[in-house]
């Protein structure tokens, strides 16, 4: 599972929402790659800018938000005798013109079905022959 979720580059063949990922450095992973994901959710489009500001090496990795929508993010796995837990948590601040925190909290109802659906489709991706 680690394995799929440092391949930063290929987040965009599991996260329905990630159209394109476009790397701003040389690097593509480890903290300090910086990155582009164009993120289309129904008639919303946006360029989500991130960098990787900590990378725990077969644990999680943690990305701030540096777009229009600022914020924390942090994917992380933990075994649990059966498997892996994935655990997919986000911090995000809307600008005030976009209703702040109005439109985080409506935000977060729909990012958080979207980001289960995203975790799903890894998990089938790594379990389909």
């Amino acid at each position: 599972m680690w394995a799929a979720l440092a391949d930063l580059r290929s987040h965009v063949t599991w996260m329905r929402d990630a159209r394109s990922i476009e790397f701003g450095t040389d690097l593509t992973s480890g903290v300090g790659t910086k990155m582009k994901v164009e993120t289309v959710l129904g008639p919303f489009r946006t360029t989500d800018v991130m960098e990787v500001v900590s990378w725990d090496e077969g644990h999680s990795i943690e990305v701030e938000h540096h777009g229009l929508v600022r914020g924390r993010g942090t994917l992380s796995v933990s075994p649990d005798g059966q498997g892996t837990i994935v655990t997919w948590d986000e911090t995000l601040v809307f600008p005030w013109w976009l209703g702040g925190p109005v439109t985080a909290w409506v935000a977060g109802l729909v990012l958080s079905q979207t980001w289960r659906a995203n975790l799903e489709r890894l998990e089938e991706s790594l379990t389909s022959p």
